[in-house]
């Protein structure tokens, strides 16, 4: 990899205390990666668990994904600014899930503007309880402190960071009902967010269906690299989509098999969690995967 930056520790001696500095790996020029832990939505941890990061251009720098809290996106602006001395234009966010957005609160800033998909806002006010309930130590704040997008992206949109454009993609319904891509054309890198698990079993929460058409088609750029949601800093293209595609395929066979017999949801749920996948990491995810299959294809 091209290099690897770290933070410093700044604080003084009776300085309040600061957020742990943050890893990022130089994955190509300009492209900067922190690779989240591999943790469970119930482990300590969680604030830190999706691989988030920055893009920096000749005029300002593009965020992709802030963390599950307001103390990671606090340390990866800090990382931001021991890396370069351009200003924060645009923080991205590639879906809804805490563990991307809850960060934003730390950027908010005069002239930096938040994209996401078309659907996004909507997705995070119907999360507002939810987060407010679950994740009140992350926000380190009221619920209004999950920042909505002030761009929205419906179809493509080009985004410029001065001599370095980055296209942004909506896509339909697929990881959620809100996922948005993120393509650097100078380095030919992909940001999927989660629509790309990689080492850690993918979570569905948006159409099965839906994901595997995404994964099949065709892209619409060359691309070199991904940067996963969950997985190494950056893997191959299209190889990283391999394990995936095994996955959610042979889930919506075995979905459709067990519809086709009249199998019920409840007992398909419970044969799922009893026999969860190999070769994956933090499985619990499994049994509501099927149930969210079950229910899509049951009446197609």
């Amino acid at each position: 990899m091209p290099g690897r930056c770290i933070l410093p520790f700044l604080a003084m001696l009776c300085a309040p205390a600061v957020a742990a500095p943050l890893v990022v790996d130089e994955v190509a020029p300009g492209v900067y990666v922190h690779h989240g832990a591999h943790v469970g939505i119930d482990d300590p941890a969680r604030g830190d668990s999706a691989n988030i990061g920055f893009v920096v251009g000749e005029r300002c720098v593009a965020v992709i994904d802030t963390g599950g809290s307001r103390r990671t996106g606090t340390a990866l602006r800090a990382t931001i600014a021991a890396t370069t001395q351009r200003p924060i234009c645009y923080v991205i966010n590639t879906h809804a899930h805490f563990d991307h957005v809850l960060g934003n609160a730390a950027f908010v800033a005069e002239g930096t503007e938040f994209v996401g998909h078309v659907q996004l806002a909507a997705a995070l006010d119907a999360s507002r309880g939810y987060f407010a309930e679950r994740f009140a130590a992350e926000l380190d704040g009221p619920p209004g402190d999950v920042v909505p997008p002030t761009v929205l992206v419906d179809g493509t949109t080009s985004l410029d960071l001065g001599n370095r454009k980055l296209v942004l993609r909506a896509v339909a319904e697929a990881h959620t009902g809100a996922d948005l891509t993120v393509y650097d054309t100078r380095t030919r890198t992909l940001w999927s967010g989660d629509l790309v698990f990689i080492e850690r079993l993918p979570v569905l929460d948006g159409s099965l269906r839906g994901w595997l058409a995404w994964i099949d088609a065709p892209p619409a750029h060359p691309i070199e690299r991904v940067v996963p949601g969950h997985g190494p800093v950056a893997a191959p293209w299209p190889a990283a989509l391999d394990a995936e595609r095994a996955y959610l395929s042979a889930l919506l066979d075995e979905t459709r098999e067990a519809v086709r017999e009249g199998r019920f949801l409840e007992d398909v749920a419970a044969e799922a969690r009893e026999h969860p996948p190999a070769g994956w990491l933090l499985t619990e995810p499994h049994a509501r995967n099927a149930s969210k299959a079950f229910r899509e294809v049951e009446w197609e």
